[in-house]
C-alpha cells in the first residue's frame, strides 16, 4: 500500500473531461477543482482551485485535434502542478498525438514523437500512462517510467458477447499483423487471421492489393490501433466484400475520425463499427454505426496500482 500519506488527485484537461470524470467515479474520488480557460490572446490560463501539495497527482489529457492546444494545456497543466509542490505527478495520455512521427521516413523529417515525449519529461511529469501507442518503441522514448494499457481485451469482450460465428480477424495492412493476431487470441474459439495487402501511393490515399487468407463466407473483424480519415478501413471492407466476406465489423482504440470518415464509415460496407473513449467524439460523430466502449475501469485499476506501488503489468 502506498505509505506516503498522500492521495489521488484526478485532473482533468479540456480534451478529457469525461473519461476523466469517469475514471474518478470508478476509483471513488472527485475529480479536481480546475478551470483550462483561454486569455483573450489564445494564450492558456490555467485556475487550480484547491491544494495538491504532496498529493499524487494524475492529470488526463488525451491529445487529439486540436493536437496543439491539448498538447500546450497537458504541459502548463503539469508545470502548474509541479510548481504546487505535487508529491507525483502522472500524465495520464489515453491517445498520444504525433505518434505516426515515430521514425525518419524520408531525408530531413523530425521525429515528433519524441520531442513530444521531451516536453512532458521537461515540463515535470514523473511517469506517463497511456494506451496502444501506433509504434510500441515510443515507450522507449521517455526517460521517465511509462505504463502502456492495451485496449484490445476491451474490444474483444465486447466481440464475446455477440457470439459472432465464422470469425476472421483481418489486419488492415502488414503493419498491424502482430496486434491482429493478439487480438484473435482474445477471441472464443480457434479464430484465423487475414491480411491485407495494400499499396499507398501518398499520405492519406491507400489502394487494396490483396488480401492473404481466407474471407470467402466469413464474418470478419477488421482491426487496427486508430482510425484516422477512414480511407484504410473503409477500402479494406470494401475489398472484402468483393472478396465474398459476409458481415463486416472493424474496431479500434482511437477514434480520430478526421475529415471525410463519418460520411465514409456510414456509406461503407461496415456493419458496426467499435472504438473506446481516449477520444471524446463530438455529437456530430456519434451515428448509429458507431459504439463506443470505455477505457475508465481499466485506467482507473492502473493509477490505483501505481498509486499503491503495485505492479501495472497484470493488467496487460
Amino acid at each position: 500500500m502506498n505509505t506516503s500519506g498522500s492521495e489521488i488527485k484526478i485532473i482533468a484537461g479540456n480534451s478529457s473531461k469525461e473519461l476523466a470524470g469517469a475514471i474518478a467515479d470508478y476509483i471513488g474520488v472527485s475529480v479536481l477543482d480546475c478551470e483550462v480557460t483561454k486569455f483573450s490572446d489564445g494564450e492558456i490560463c490555467v485556475n487550480m482551485n484547491e491544494t495538491v501539495r504532496g498529493c499524487d497527482v494524475f492529470v488526463v489529457q488525451s491529445t487529439n485535434n486540436p493536437v496543439n492546444d491539448n498538447l500546450m494545456e497537458l504541459l502548463i497543466l503539469i508545470d502548474a502542478l509541479k510548481r504546487a509542490s505535487a508529491g507525483r505527478i502522472t500524465a495520464v495520455i489515453p491517445y498520444y498525438g504525433y505518434a505516426r512521427q515515430d521514425r525518419k521516413a524520408k531525408s530531413r523529417d523530425p521525429i515528433t514523437a519524441k520531442l513530444v515525449a521531451n516536453l512532458i519529461t521537461a515540463a515535470g511529469a514523473d511517469r506517463v500512462l497511456t494506451m496502444d501507442l501506433h509504434a510500441a518503441q515510443i515507450q522507449g522514448y521517455f526517460d521517465i517510467p511509462l505504463d502502456h494499457l492495451l485496449g484490445g481485451r476491451i474490444l474483444a469482450d465486447y466481440f464475446n458477447q455477440l457470439n459472432i460465428t465464422d470469425l476472421t480477424v483481418v489486419s488492415p495492412d502488414l503493419g498491424s499483423v502482430t496486434r491482429s493476431r493478439q487480438f484473435a487470441n482474445l477471441l472464443k474459439g480457434e479464430v484465423p487471421i487475414a491480411i491485407i495487402d495494400k499499396r499507398r501511393p501518398k499520405a492519406n490515399v491507400c489502394e487494396v492489393m490483396n488480401i492473404i487468407g481466407e474471407v470467402k463466407d466469413k464474418n470478419v473483424i477488421l482491426m487496427d490501433d486508430m482510425i484516422d480519415t477512414a480511407g484504410t478501413i473503409v477500402n479494406a471492407a470494401n475489398a472484402l466484400k468483393e472478396f465474398g466476406a459476409k458481415d463486416i465489423y472493424a474496431c479500434c482504440t482511437h477514434g480520430v475520425l478526421s475529415g471525410p470518415a463519418i460520411e465514409r464509415i456510414q456509406n461503407s460496407d461496415i456493419k458496426e463499427l467499435i472504438v473506446l473513449d481516449t477520444i471524446q467524439l463530438t455529437e456530430e460523430k456519434k451515428i448509429d454505426k458507431i459504439k463506443i466502449k470505455t477505457v475508465a475501469p481499466i485506467f482507473g485499476d492502473a493509477i490505483k496500482k501505481i498509486f499503491n506501488n503495485q505492479s501495472v503489468s497484470i493488467l496487460f
